[in-house]
């Protein structure tokens, strides 16, 4: 299986702009710039795209895990922060930080903590960022 999308750019670095697509044209030249990767301007940014696919990558994974413990999740919410830090002559990737919350009729906390533990370190996207993350988890009642 292969997922593909594509990146336009026009400009210098702080004045220059691009787009973002995606084959699915769920993102269709979706506006990305200086302004909406390191200040507030409005866009995306590759930053908040891994972010989401992180977040989308740990909640199914999380699903996955559930299941093999005979469990399903009512609710599974998971919120992704990246880190992009000024590193050597460039920046860095340096954390993902997520923040779960998720009710799960039946399961026991230790269930709930073995499977996002298990979700956390099995999900394709944790697997190929070289960054510390990091997960603080609510199972609801």
């Amino acid at each position: 299986m292969k997922r593909s999308a594509s990146a336009v750019w026009n400009g210098d670095l702080k004045s220059g702009k691009g787009t973002i697509s995606t084959d699915s044209r769920v993102l269709s030249d979706t506006q990305y710039s200086f302004s909406t990767r390191f200040e507030n301007g409005v866009g995306t940014n590759p930053e908040e795209l891994i972010a989401a696919a992180h977040a989308g990558c740990f909640s199914m994974a999380l699903s996955a895990q559930l299941a093999e413990a005979g469990l399903v999740a009512q609710t599974i919410s998971t919120k992704a922060t990246v880190t992009l830090e000024k590193a050597g002559g460039g920046f860095a990737i340096t954390a993902v930080h997520l923040d779960l919350t998720a009710r799960i009729p039946g399961a026991s906390a230790q269930a709930f903590e073995t499977a996002a533990e298990n979700a956390k370190k099995g999900c394709p996207v944790s697997k190929v960022l070289n960054a510390t993350i990091t997960l603080d988890k609510k199972l609801e009642a």
